[in-house]
């Protein structure tokens, strides 16, 4: 008996974690890709958490324009790098424009 509830035990957690080693996601930001106007310049802006307790940095829009020089938006695309399901996440917003 000891050993099937082991057994289980190791199936439950090997099915909690599984896909959640390392996740690297990119999105667009955008409706319309096959129009999309990119801009002649980038802004960045980062955000990070670890241990899904502390967090720090901005990753919005505006604050990715400003690193940028950005003044008008044209596109944007969102980046969700996880390793262990959270427990270290960096959040990344690129801005495109003029």
């Amino acid at each position: 008996m000891k050993k099937a509830s082991r057994i289980l035990v190791l199936l439950l957690a090997a099915a909690l974690v599984a896909g959640c080693a390392v996740s690297d996601i990119k999105t667009p930001l955008d409706l319309n890709l096959d129009r999309t106007e990119l801009g002649s310049k980038t802004g960045v802006a980062t955000a990070y958490s670890v241990l899904w307790l502390f967090a720090w940095g901005n990753a919005g829009y505006a604050e990715a324009a400003k690193n940028g020089g950005i003044t008008v938006m044209r596109h944007a695309d969102q980046e969700t790098f996880a390793i262990l399901g959270g427990l270290f996440t960096r959040w990344r917003v690129v801005v495109y424009g003029d």
